[in-house]
């Protein structure tokens, strides 16, 4: 027998008129997991690798203009502080260390939280573009008499770091919502990946500038130091090559289905883009099709409190937060400051081109260290898991410190961690600014670390990070796997029911057949 309301035929069928307006809830839920389906199945396709290679290119460029200050802070050292070695002043340095850290924390925030309300290709590339124009200019820096150029410097890294922070949530989110589950974790790893290749070309090419002005370095006799002057600038504008590469990769990437299916609330037009991107690798929008919202839940503040007011959500936000926090007061404290350390343990020389040259030497084999733990955990984080690839990094950072930590006094007489479950862990709605509060919570960690540490003694600040180490292990046991997971599932919301119909037919009851 069949229970029919008004609209159905004698058969039991829904009525062609009345079938767009009253879709069965269950129904618009089996579409949406169907589509769904197909993106967290598809088989690894050329449309991953152009993902990839966009979303990395932006990580790459970041990684590039972080630590080329590194170095160019001690090459500015020699043209604006004292004219005998590179010595700018303490609040110099750490002004242009903590610059960029600091703007990327408001940039995490800010890009994290749009790219929720209107859309991840809407901002991708607005970032990058601000990441191009603040390297542009810091090369064309100079000074005035009531113009200080390390102060300019300070305010285009400033504006740099915000669009530096921008990148972290978008293209950790977005290589994750395109990912097939089998392999999100090595596709978003392969993404944070280009951070280690980005910071190595940085020192690279530090070096070849080094090289290129030897002859003019110690020929110069004017006292001004006239040649390390064009070499800062050369280091740092190149920063904007390669996200001029990736900029046009941006401006045209799609937007992903998810963001379309649960926050656009647009169905129709997500399955049809699944079906585009899997076939042709990309997406075509019709202006002219009808557009079907249905009733779905949508971010807002109550909402977003309501979520994260539950424990088994937040403790996934304090966990990736706090974990991001740890790590990146030990990366960004040790590589924002490895030239200060080389010097201290007996790299450093009198002469200028020497005390350059061994800087980025020395340089050059720490970043290069990064690249291998990075590929290592490409290998193993879809099989491994990547709580228990966490938890040994975090083990293995604080045994490492409490050595260095001990031994530091006679030395003078990380690998980072890929932050893989913060793109992975929160419902779509609020997957950006969860990551980008996760993301600013370890910036702020660079600047304590910058700003803390500072004036500590070297061992010293290194038994303070293995405290920090040891709490990551703590903040980890708060995360799930994410493993073979659907990012739906990892959601820890009802997907059976998470579609109540459609907008603007809420008096309108399901159609049912028994």
């Amino acid at each position: 027998m069949a229970s029919m309301a008004s609209g159905t035929d004698s058969t039991g069928t829904i009525a062609p008129n009345n079938r767009r307006s009253k879709t069965p809830s269950y129904v618009l839920n089996q579409d949406r997991r169907a589509a769904l389906a197909e993106v967290d199945n598809a088989k690894f396709a050329w449309f991953h690798v152009k993902v990839c290679c966009t979303a990395g290119a932006g990580f790459f460029t970041v990684a590039y203009d972080i630590f080329a200050i590194n170095i160019a802070t001690r090459m500015l050292g020699y043209v604006y502080g004292h004219a005998t070695g590179p010595d700018l002043t303490s609040n110099q340095q750490l002004g242009l260390k903590i610059a960029t850290p600091i703007g990327t924390l408001f940039g995490q925030l800010l890009f994290g939280w749009l790219a929720d309300v209107v859309g991840r290709k809407r901002m991708y590339g607005i970032e990058l573009i601000i990441i191009i124009v603040a390297s542009f200019f810091q090369a064309l820096c100079g000074s005035a008499p009531v113009i200080s150029i390390i102060g300019v410097l300070i305010i285009w890294r400033f504006i740099m770091g915000v669009g530096a922070g921008g990148d972290y949530p978008l293209s950790a989110v977005i290589s994750s919502e395109f990912a097939s589950t089998r392999v999100r974790g090595r596709l978003m790893n392969a993404v944070f990946a280009f951070q280690g290749w980005g910071n190595f070309v940085a020192v690279l090419v530090a070096l070849v500038i080094t090289a290129s002005f030897k002859d003019s370095i110690l020929h110069d006799t004017s006292g001004t130091h006239r040649p390390v002057d064009y070499m800062w600038r050369i280091l740092i504008g190149l920063g904007c090559v390669p996200g001029c590469v990736a900029l046009y990769f941006r401006l045209t990437i799609p937007e992903t289905p998810r963001f379309i299916m649960d926050v656009d609330r647009n169905i129709r037009q997500a399955s049809k883009d699944i079906e585009n991107l899997l076939t042709v690798g990309k997406s075509e929008v019709d202006p002219d099709a009808v557009v079907q919202r249905v009733e779905a839940p949508r971010a807002s503040w109550a909402d977003f409190c309501a979520h994260f007011s539950q424990w088994e959500n937040l403790k996934v936000l304090i966990g990736t937060s706090w974990s991001w926090f740890a790590v990146d007061i030990a990366f960004y404290g040790l590589n924002l400051n490895a030239a200060d350390i080389l010097e201290k343990i007996g790299f450093g020389s009198d002469k200028v081109y020497d005390n350059l040259w061994n800087i980025c030497v020395k340089n050059l084999i720490l970043s290069a260290s990064l690249i291998p733990g990075y590929w290592v955990c490409f290998l193993f984080i879809d099989s491994w898991g990547r709580r228990p690839i966490q938890l040994m990094g975090f083990s293995v950072l604080t045994i490492i410190f409490i050595c260095m930590g001990a031994g530091y006094g006679k030395l003078t007489s990380s690998d980072s961690l890929k932050k893989i479950v913060p793109g992975e862990a929160f419902p779509t709605r609020y997957r950006s600014t969860a990551h980008g509060i996760s993301a600013a919570s370890g910036k702020l960690g660079a600047i304590i670390a910058q700003v803390g540490f500072s004036h500590l003694y070297i061992g010293t600040s290194l038994c303070i990070l293995a405290a920090f180490m040891f709490t990551g292990i703590l903040s980890t046991l708060l995360i799930p796997e994410t493993k073979g997971r659907s990012l739906e599932e990892l959601s820890n919301e009802n997907q059976d029911e998470f579609v109540k119909g459609i907008a603007g037919t809420a008096g309108v009851r399901d159609e049912v057949i028994v």
